[in-house]
């Protein structure tokens, strides 16, 4: 695998990492703490291995711009700022409804998780909402 390779990985461990994250969601609606967890933490697992791959790519490759410069821009542009914003706001949040959840605290994950888990689900398909337009479009 070549480092060019990387961006197509990065939008699987995304679209890996939101599907995991949905079916968390549906468990804990439907009562399955177990599976919840599972699923949760393989949301993270995958989450990780995204920004591993992500950071290890930009080391090597550096910033990628935007290529068009027709309607498209606006959009790529409306969706890869909140995009990056959130993605940096959220990744403590992440960490600690899991650390919550795991020490027991419930009641605290839940207050918490409730703003977490659909920014995180944002931030995985805005990802793979990027990867499309900047390198299949």
């Amino acid at each position: 695998m070549a480092v060019n390779d990387l961006p197509a990985l990065n939008a699987i461990f995304n679209t890996i990492g939101a599907v995991f994250l949905l079916i968390g969601y549906l468990q804990i609606r439907r009562g399955n703490i177990r599976q919840h967890r599972r699923m949760m933490l393989l949301a993270l697992v995958f989450s990780a291995l995204f920004l591993s791959s992500y950071l290890f790519y930009h080391v090597n490759v550096g910033s990628v711009p935007y290529p068009r410069h027709d309607w498209t821009r606006g959009l790529y542009f409306a969706i890869l700022i909140p995009h990056i914003v959130l993605a940096a706001l959220n990744a403590p949040f992440v960490l600690a409804v899991v650390w919550l959840a795991l020490r027991g605290r419930f009641r605290t994950h839940r207050r918490i998780a409730r703003w977490v888990w659909p920014v995180w689900m944002y931030v995985c398909i805005s990802g793979v909402i990027i990867y499309v337009m900047l390198y299949r479009l």
